[in-house]
């Protein structure tokens, strides 16, 4: 029998992305969720858990914003173009960390939701 991916709570998501976004919040991390740009699973009772692609695609956003600027709808455009396909040349390596580095050990590179 296969064993499940192991899900994270919001909480142990900042912790993962605080090395290399100090400045993250929980609350920015629900407003991401908020704004459509990522959508954990819920739990019964309403928790959320985020995947490793959750989570890569959380430092996906972070460092659109931090390196490039970008506003919030066009990384969102960004992330449909990933998911249909169309990907541009420099958003894998964003997508992938090679520009830092999440301590998610073998996160897939996906989107996939």
């Amino acid at each position: 029998m296969a064993q499940a991916e192991k899900r994270y709570g919001i909480g142990e998501v900042q912790e993962l992305l605080k090395k290399e976004f100090p400045d993250i919040t929980i609350s920015k991390i629900r407003f991401l969720e908020k704004e459509g740009l990522i959508k954990p699973e819920r739990t019964e009772s309403g928790y959320r858990k985020y995947s490793r692609a959750n989570i890569k695609q959380l430092g996906y956003i972070l460092r659109l914003q931090r390196e490039e600027y970008l506003p919030l709808s066009v990384i969102k455009k960004k992330i449909q173009d990933l998911r249909s396909g169309k990907v541009v040349a420099g958003d894998l390596a964003v997508m992938s960390g090679q520009t830092g580095d999440i301590a998610v050990t073998d996160a897939p590179v996906s989107l996939d939701l």
